[in-house]
């Protein structure tokens, strides 16, 4: 199982986000392998977590959220995106 991690600095995108929640969804449940995703706001800023069954499908989940953003939030981009495979989950 391999996790990604999208950070983005402007608290901000999370309502965005939210808001063309169904497009995310189409746009990461339709990667083979899809397991989960999670929205955070923090003070700091929003995060998305997206989990699939390996590296490969993680990748083009990064490569899908960028095209996604590119065409639709011009402007909005991850500040750093961290990916690996998980080692614990409960």
């Amino acid at each position: 199982m391999h996790a990604t991690v999208r950070w983005y600095a402007d608290p901000d995108v999370a309502g965005k986000l939210q808001e063309r929640g169904d497009d995310v969804r189409s746009i990461i449940s339709g990667i083979a392998g899809f397991r989960g995703y999670y929205l955070i706001q923090s003070d700091a800023g929003t995060i998305s977590v997206s989990i699939f069954d390996d590296e490969s499908s993680a990748k083009e989940s990064n490569e899908a959220a960028a095209s996604w953003l590119g065409e639709n939030m011009p402007g909005v981009s991850a500040s750093n995106i961290a990916g690996g495979e998980v080692l614990l989950s409960f």
